[in-house]
């Protein structure tokens, strides 16, 4: 099979699959409400997806985008179909693994970030937002509060990284199905479930390949520039952290001296420490530029008296002394 029945297989199979999760969704909305809808909508989403595929290619039967190019799927020899245990590799890999995935992300990065709130400022409560109903969420939080702050910076780090990398490895596994015309699905390249097409000419996709090759070529240099951005845009990102830092010890340095000069320390009101970078309201008072800029993206007010002001009525107070 050719890739434009393949790609026209897998659009197909999206909109029935589309159609299914819709349905499903406005059902559990119908009898539960909104709230449960919305909590749980990507466990339907699954469970509509999974119920798809067993439905049809667990089953031994065509999916309808299949049916609708006339191809069925083959094992690696090309001269059988897939064995049961194959397929649902196939179904687990392509609907289950990238759930488990995305959610084992979303909550070790949760985790991670409510570690580092916590460490900052330990008087606060817990943020919520992530209620313990699971035991993977649970677990998770029992495994970070046992790492240290450089094995937390470390596995923060690695989060990053795998969040980037997935789409950029669909992205590279699609180039390459444009040059090779084989695997559309990640998932059937390790499965190892290919297809061959039955009834009517195939000079049509023969036709076409040259034209998906130069596609994937376009797609892969696309690519490697996409990668190449992403990384001088962190390396610049490290280097502007790495200045503000230095620029904020030196500064804070030079305040301190300043203040221990004249003997009358001044210390910010939200952080109870000494005043970094001097920042006036509206109404006078005066906080560091991180805090009060942080308290403006929840309260548009003055933490001491009130007052309701806009963040750009924040002023910044350079070669202040006082």
């Amino acid at each position: 099979a050719g890739p434009a029945r393949l790609v026209r297989c897998g659009q197909k199979d999206e909109l029935y699959r589309a159609g299914l999760r819709s349905g499903a969704g406005t059902a559990l909305r119908g009898l539960a409400g909104a709230r449960p809808w919305l909590e749980w909508r990507r466990e339907v989403e699954l469970l509509s997806d999974v119920a798809y595929f067993v439905l049809t290619t667990l089953s031994g039967y065509q999916t309808l985008g299949e049916e609708y190019v006339n191809i069925i799927q083959v094992d690696p020899s090309k001269k059988k179909v897939p064995s049961f245990l194959r397929r649902a590799l196939f179904i687990s890999l392509h609907t289950v693994v990238p759930y488990c995935l995305e959610k084992a992300l979303m909550h070790l990065e949760h985790e991670l970030q409510v570690e580092a709130e916590e460490s900052r400022a330990p008087e606060n409560p817990p943020a919520l937002g992530f209620p313990s109903r699971t035991f993977i969420r649970s677990w998770i939080r029992r495994q970070v509060g046992e790492l240290t702050e450089q094995q937390k910076k470390t596995a923060s780090q690695v989060v990053y990284v795998l969040k980037q990398s997935v789409p950029l490895l669909h992205r590279l596994h699609l180039a390459v199905f444009y040059i090779q015309g084989t695997f559309y699905h990640l998932s059937k390249r390790m499965a190892g479930i290919s297809y061959l097409h039955f009834g009517g000419l195939q000079g049509e996709d023969q036709s076409i390949r040259s034209s998906y090759k130069f596609l994937g070529i376009i797609s892969l240099f696309h690519l490697l520039l996409t990668i190449g951005v992403q990384m001088y845009s962190f390396k610049q990102k490290q280097r502007a952290r790495q200045e503000w830092r230095l620029h904020r010890s030196l500064a804070h340095q030079k305040s301190t001296s300043k203040e221990a000069a004249a003997g009358r320390p001044s210390r910010c009101t939200l952080c109870l420490e000494e005043r970094r970078h001097s920042t006036a309201t509206p109404c006078g008072h005066l906080f560091c530029w991180e805090c009060i800029t942080a308290w403006c993206n929840t309260r548009a007010e003055c933490p001491l008296c009130r007052e309701k002001f806009r963040p750009q009525k924040l002023i910044y107070l350079r070669h202040y002394q006082m």
